[in-house]
Protein backbone atom coordinates (compact mmCIF):
# COMPACT_ATOMS: atom_id res chain seq x y z
CA UNK A 1 0.00 0.00 0.00
CA UNK A 2 1.46 3.48 -0.45
CA UNK A 3 2.59 5.35 2.30
CA UNK A 4 0.72 8.75 3.10
CA UNK A 5 3.33 10.94 1.92
CA UNK A 6 3.31 9.47 -1.60
CA UNK A 7 -0.52 9.52 -1.73
CA UNK A 8 -0.07 13.60 -1.32
CA UNK A 9 2.76 13.84 -3.48
CA UNK A 10 0.76 12.15 -6.27
CA UNK A 11 -2.36 14.20 -5.60
CA UNK A 12 -0.25 17.42 -5.32
CA UNK A 13 1.76 16.23 -8.64
CA UNK A 14 -1.82 15.54 -10.79
CA UNK A 15 -3.31 19.35 -9.30
CA UNK A 16 -0.45 21.07 -10.36
CA UNK A 17 -0.51 19.17 -13.88
CA UNK A 18 -3.94 20.10 -14.42
CA UNK A 19 -3.43 24.10 -13.16
CA UNK A 20 -0.88 23.81 -15.64
CA UNK A 21 -3.37 22.48 -18.24
CA UNK A 22 -5.58 24.45 -17.65
CA UNK A 23 -3.02 27.78 -17.93
CA UNK A 24 -2.07 26.60 -21.27
CA UNK A 25 -5.67 26.11 -22.37
CA UNK A 26 -6.60 29.70 -20.80
CA UNK A 27 -3.52 31.53 -22.79
CA UNK A 28 -4.29 33.57 -25.09
CA UNK A 29 -2.83 33.17 -29.12
CA UNK A 30 -0.03 34.92 -29.47
CA UNK A 31 -0.78 37.35 -32.56
CA UNK A 32 1.03 37.05 -35.64
CA UNK A 33 1.33 40.74 -36.29
CA UNK A 34 3.05 43.59 -35.49
CA UNK A 35 2.30 47.19 -36.22
CA UNK A 36 3.73 49.89 -38.72
CA UNK A 37 3.28 53.22 -39.30
CA UNK A 38 4.05 54.04 -42.96
CA UNK A 39 4.76 58.18 -42.99
CA UNK A 40 2.21 58.74 -45.77
CA UNK A 41 -0.79 58.49 -43.06
CA UNK A 42 0.54 61.90 -41.81
CA UNK A 43 2.31 63.23 -44.58
CA UNK A 44 -0.10 65.75 -44.89
CA UNK A 45 1.38 67.51 -41.51
CA UNK A 46 4.67 68.15 -43.28
CA UNK A 47 7.06 67.14 -40.57
CA UNK A 48 10.35 66.44 -40.40
CA UNK A 49 11.80 62.86 -39.99
CA UNK A 50 12.52 63.06 -36.78
CA UNK A 51 9.23 64.32 -35.37
CA UNK A 52 7.82 61.60 -37.89
CA UNK A 53 9.69 59.15 -35.74
CA UNK A 54 8.56 60.83 -31.97
CA UNK A 55 5.19 60.56 -33.39
CA UNK A 56 5.10 56.90 -34.02
CA UNK A 57 6.78 55.91 -30.92
CA UNK A 58 4.65 58.16 -28.90
CA UNK A 59 1.07 56.62 -30.58
CA UNK A 60 2.51 52.88 -29.48
CA UNK A 61 3.46 51.59 -32.98
CA UNK A 62 6.93 49.29 -32.89
CA UNK A 63 7.87 50.04 -36.61
CA UNK A 64 7.82 52.56 -39.33
CA UNK A 65 8.41 53.15 -42.90
CA UNK A 66 10.04 55.97 -43.62
CA UNK A 67 10.03 57.51 -47.26
CA UNK A 68 13.19 57.49 -48.68
CA UNK A 69 13.08 61.35 -49.72
CA UNK A 70 12.64 62.37 -46.12
CA UNK A 71 16.20 60.33 -45.33
CA UNK A 72 18.11 61.86 -47.82
CA UNK A 73 16.65 65.51 -47.14
CA UNK A 74 17.86 64.88 -43.10
CA UNK A 75 21.25 63.55 -44.35
CA UNK A 76 21.60 66.79 -46.64
CA UNK A 77 20.63 68.85 -43.56
CA UNK A 78 23.86 67.69 -41.92
CA UNK A 79 22.20 64.70 -40.23
CA UNK A 80 24.30 62.07 -38.98
CA UNK A 81 23.01 58.06 -40.33
CA UNK A 82 24.53 56.88 -37.32
CA UNK A 83 22.76 59.18 -34.64
CA UNK A 84 19.53 58.78 -36.50
CA UNK A 85 19.90 54.99 -36.35
CA UNK A 86 20.46 54.91 -32.44
CA UNK A 87 17.27 57.39 -32.14
CA UNK A 88 15.33 54.82 -33.99
CA UNK A 89 16.53 52.32 -31.51
CA UNK A 90 16.62 54.42 -28.34
CA UNK A 91 12.38 54.93 -28.99
CA UNK A 92 11.90 51.55 -29.56
CA UNK A 93 11.61 51.57 -33.46
CA UNK A 94 12.38 49.09 -36.23
CA UNK A 95 12.51 50.44 -39.92
CA UNK A 96 10.48 47.59 -41.38
CA UNK A 97 10.63 49.12 -44.67
CA UNK A 98 11.39 52.39 -46.79
CA UNK A 99 9.41 53.99 -49.61
CA UNK A 100 11.20 55.32 -52.69
CA UNK A 101 10.10 55.48 -56.43
CA UNK A 102 13.31 54.57 -58.29
CA UNK A 103 13.05 53.89 -61.71
CA UNK A 104 14.74 49.88 -61.79
CA UNK A 105 12.60 48.43 -64.03
CA UNK A 106 12.64 50.62 -67.11
CA UNK A 107 13.36 49.31 -70.41
CA UNK A 108 15.88 51.96 -71.47
CA UNK A 109 19.55 51.11 -70.21
CA UNK A 110 20.43 54.15 -69.08
CA UNK A 111 17.69 54.89 -66.89
CA UNK A 112 17.75 52.06 -65.59
CA UNK A 113 20.72 51.86 -64.30
CA UNK A 114 20.52 55.31 -62.89
CA UNK A 115 17.53 53.91 -61.13
CA UNK A 116 19.90 51.00 -59.97
CA UNK A 117 22.43 53.29 -58.83
CA UNK A 118 19.54 55.48 -56.84
CA UNK A 119 18.31 52.49 -55.26
CA UNK A 120 21.89 51.25 -54.08
CA UNK A 121 22.36 54.31 -52.37
CA UNK A 122 19.07 54.71 -50.65
CA UNK A 123 19.47 50.76 -49.17
CA UNK A 124 23.47 51.60 -48.02
CA UNK A 125 21.43 54.98 -46.29
CA UNK A 126 18.74 52.56 -45.07
CA UNK A 127 21.26 49.74 -43.53
CA UNK A 128 23.02 52.38 -41.36
CA UNK A 129 20.04 53.37 -39.33
CA UNK A 130 18.48 49.45 -39.06
CA UNK A 131 16.14 49.28 -42.42
CA UNK A 132 15.46 45.72 -43.38
CA UNK A 133 13.81 46.74 -46.78
CA UNK A 134 12.74 48.81 -49.38
CA UNK A 135 9.70 49.28 -51.63
CA UNK A 136 10.28 48.30 -55.36
CA UNK A 137 7.24 49.76 -57.72
CA UNK A 138 7.39 49.43 -60.89
CA UNK A 139 7.23 53.54 -61.17
CA UNK A 140 8.50 55.14 -64.34
CA UNK A 141 6.49 51.76 -66.13
CA UNK A 142 3.52 52.65 -64.88
CA UNK A 143 1.90 54.39 -67.75
CA UNK A 144 1.57 53.34 -71.57
CA UNK A 145 2.42 49.49 -72.69
CA UNK A 146 2.97 47.41 -70.12
CA UNK A 147 6.72 45.53 -69.76
CA UNK A 148 7.70 42.13 -70.64
CA UNK A 149 7.33 40.20 -67.08
CA UNK A 150 10.06 37.88 -67.76
CA UNK A 151 12.07 41.32 -68.14
CA UNK A 152 10.84 42.72 -65.57
CA UNK A 153 11.66 39.21 -63.09
CA UNK A 154 15.75 40.17 -64.55
CA UNK A 155 15.69 43.38 -63.60
CA UNK A 156 14.30 42.61 -60.04
CA UNK A 157 16.56 40.37 -59.05
CA UNK A 158 19.28 42.41 -60.14
CA UNK A 159 18.18 44.63 -57.36
CA UNK A 160 17.78 41.72 -55.09
CA UNK A 161 21.58 40.73 -55.48
CA UNK A 162 22.51 44.72 -54.87
CA UNK A 163 20.23 43.74 -51.67
CA UNK A 164 22.30 41.04 -50.68
CA UNK A 165 25.32 43.28 -50.56
CA UNK A 166 23.75 45.71 -48.37
CA UNK A 167 21.49 43.95 -45.95
CA UNK A 168 18.10 45.81 -47.21
CA UNK A 169 16.06 43.57 -49.32
CA UNK A 170 13.98 44.98 -51.95
CA UNK A 171 10.09 44.27 -51.96
CA UNK A 172 8.20 44.13 -55.42
CA UNK A 173 5.19 46.23 -54.67
CA UNK A 174 2.17 46.22 -57.22
CA UNK A 175 0.06 49.82 -58.47
CA UNK A 176 -3.39 48.95 -58.67
CA UNK A 177 -3.27 51.46 -61.79
CA UNK A 178 -0.29 50.51 -62.87
CA UNK A 179 -0.30 49.66 -66.58
CA UNK A 180 3.06 46.94 -65.29
CA UNK A 181 2.94 44.98 -62.25
CA UNK A 182 -1.06 45.75 -60.90
CA UNK A 183 -2.11 42.62 -59.73
CA UNK A 184 -0.66 39.81 -57.68
CA UNK A 185 -0.68 37.09 -60.17
CA UNK A 186 1.97 39.19 -62.22
CA UNK A 187 3.52 39.78 -58.60
CA UNK A 188 3.62 35.82 -58.04
CA UNK A 189 5.31 35.77 -61.50
CA UNK A 190 8.25 38.02 -61.59
CA UNK A 191 8.62 36.15 -57.86
CA UNK A 192 8.90 33.19 -59.05
CA UNK A 193 10.82 33.35 -62.21
CA UNK A 194 13.80 36.29 -60.88
CA UNK A 195 14.69 32.86 -58.81
CA UNK A 196 15.96 34.28 -55.93
CA UNK A 197 15.69 32.61 -52.52
CA UNK A 198 14.73 36.41 -50.92
CA UNK A 199 12.20 37.57 -53.60
CA UNK A 200 9.16 39.09 -51.48
CA UNK A 201 6.45 41.00 -52.34
CA UNK A 202 4.58 44.13 -50.57
CA UNK A 203 1.14 44.08 -50.90
CA UNK A 204 -1.44 46.54 -50.22
CA UNK A 205 -5.41 46.03 -49.91
CA UNK A 206 -6.54 48.99 -52.03
CA UNK A 207 -3.82 47.98 -54.49
CA UNK A 208 -5.23 45.00 -54.89
CA UNK A 209 -8.68 46.12 -55.60
CA UNK A 210 -7.84 49.16 -57.73
CA UNK A 211 -5.88 46.63 -59.78
CA UNK A 212 -9.11 44.64 -60.42
CA UNK A 213 -8.17 41.41 -58.74
CA UNK A 214 -9.12 39.42 -55.54
CA UNK A 215 -7.60 38.61 -52.49
CA UNK A 216 -7.81 34.89 -51.72
CA UNK A 217 -4.57 35.06 -53.49
CA UNK A 218 -2.87 35.95 -50.63
CA UNK A 219 -2.91 32.66 -49.46
CA UNK A 220 -0.16 31.52 -51.66
CA UNK A 221 2.41 33.53 -50.75
CA UNK A 222 4.76 32.04 -48.00
CA UNK A 223 5.60 33.71 -44.82
CA UNK A 224 9.40 34.34 -46.66
CA UNK A 225 7.50 35.35 -49.57
CA UNK A 226 5.13 38.07 -47.89
CA UNK A 227 6.59 40.30 -44.69
CA UNK A 228 4.79 43.15 -44.84
CA UNK A 229 1.06 44.30 -45.97
CA UNK A 230 -0.44 47.95 -46.16
CA UNK A 231 -3.62 48.45 -44.20
CA UNK A 232 -6.15 50.37 -45.68
CA UNK A 233 -10.03 50.06 -46.57
CA UNK A 234 -11.39 51.82 -49.86
CA UNK A 235 -15.51 52.95 -50.07
CA UNK A 236 -17.62 52.22 -52.04
CA UNK A 237 -16.06 53.49 -55.18
CA UNK A 238 -15.64 51.83 -58.43
CA UNK A 239 -11.92 50.35 -59.17
CA UNK A 240 -10.93 52.57 -62.10
CA UNK A 241 -12.21 55.89 -60.18
CA UNK A 242 -10.95 55.27 -56.85
CA UNK A 243 -7.69 57.08 -56.20
CA UNK A 244 -5.05 56.97 -53.65
CA UNK A 245 -6.91 59.51 -51.73
CA UNK A 246 -9.67 58.35 -50.97
CA UNK A 247 -8.48 55.05 -48.48
CA UNK A 248 -9.79 55.19 -45.48
CA UNK A 249 -8.96 53.72 -42.06
CA UNK A 250 -9.26 49.53 -42.15
CA UNK A 251 -12.85 48.72 -41.06
CA UNK A 252 -14.26 51.99 -42.23
CA UNK A 253 -14.68 50.85 -46.02
CA UNK A 254 -16.37 47.85 -48.04
CA UNK A 255 -12.62 45.52 -48.18
CA UNK A 256 -13.06 42.31 -47.04
CA UNK A 257 -10.71 43.14 -43.87
CA UNK A 258 -11.39 40.20 -41.54
CA UNK A 259 -11.06 37.63 -44.23
CA UNK A 260 -8.02 39.48 -45.60
CA UNK A 261 -6.51 38.94 -41.95
CA UNK A 262 -7.62 35.93 -41.37
CA UNK A 263 -6.14 34.36 -44.71
CA UNK A 264 -2.97 36.32 -43.27
CA UNK A 265 -2.78 34.82 -40.26
CA UNK A 266 -3.16 30.94 -41.23
CA UNK A 267 0.01 31.21 -43.09
CA UNK A 268 2.07 33.51 -40.93
CA UNK A 269 3.46 34.14 -37.20
CA UNK A 270 5.32 37.41 -37.70
CA UNK A 271 3.76 39.74 -40.69
CA UNK A 272 4.25 43.11 -40.44
CA UNK A 273 1.13 45.10 -40.85
CA UNK A 274 1.98 48.94 -42.53
CA UNK A 275 -1.00 51.57 -42.11
CA UNK A 276 -0.64 53.53 -45.17
CA UNK A 277 -3.37 56.33 -46.20
CA UNK A 278 -3.04 59.42 -48.23
CA UNK A 279 -6.26 60.60 -47.11
CA UNK A 280 -6.30 64.43 -46.42
CA UNK A 281 -9.69 64.20 -44.54
CA UNK A 282 -7.78 62.64 -41.97
CA UNK A 283 -4.99 65.76 -41.58
CA UNK A 284 -7.56 67.81 -39.78
CA UNK A 285 -6.34 66.90 -35.89
CA UNK A 286 -2.70 66.92 -34.72
CA UNK A 287 -0.12 63.87 -36.01
CA UNK A 288 -0.39 61.94 -33.05
CA UNK A 289 -3.99 61.75 -32.79
CA UNK A 290 -4.52 60.48 -36.43
CA UNK A 291 -1.36 58.61 -35.59
CA UNK A 292 -3.24 57.03 -32.46
CA UNK A 293 -6.45 56.70 -34.21
CA UNK A 294 -4.70 54.60 -36.97
CA UNK A 295 -3.07 52.10 -34.56
CA UNK A 296 -6.56 51.66 -33.06
CA UNK A 297 -8.63 50.89 -35.98
CA UNK A 298 -5.83 48.59 -37.13
CA UNK A 299 -5.98 46.34 -33.42
CA UNK A 300 -9.70 46.77 -33.66
CA UNK A 301 -9.98 44.56 -36.99
CA UNK A 302 -7.08 41.94 -35.98
CA UNK A 303 -9.26 41.45 -32.75
CA UNK A 304 -12.10 40.36 -34.48
CA UNK A 305 -9.65 37.68 -36.62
Amino acid sequence: MPSRRIMIQSSAAVAGAAITTSIAKAAPKKSPFSYCLNMATIKGYELSLVEELEVAAKAGYTGVEPWTRKISEYQKSGGSLADLGKRIQDLGLTVEGAIGFTRWILDDDKKRAAGLEQMKGEMDALAQIGGKRIAAPPAGANKGEPLDLKKAAERYRALLEIGDETGVMPALEIWGPSATLHSLGEAAFVLAECDHPKANLLADTYHIYRGGGGFHGLKIFSADALQIYHMNDYPDIPRDKITDRDRVWPGDGIAPTKEILTDLASGHDKLVLSLELFNPNYWTTDALTTAKLGLDKMKTQVAMV
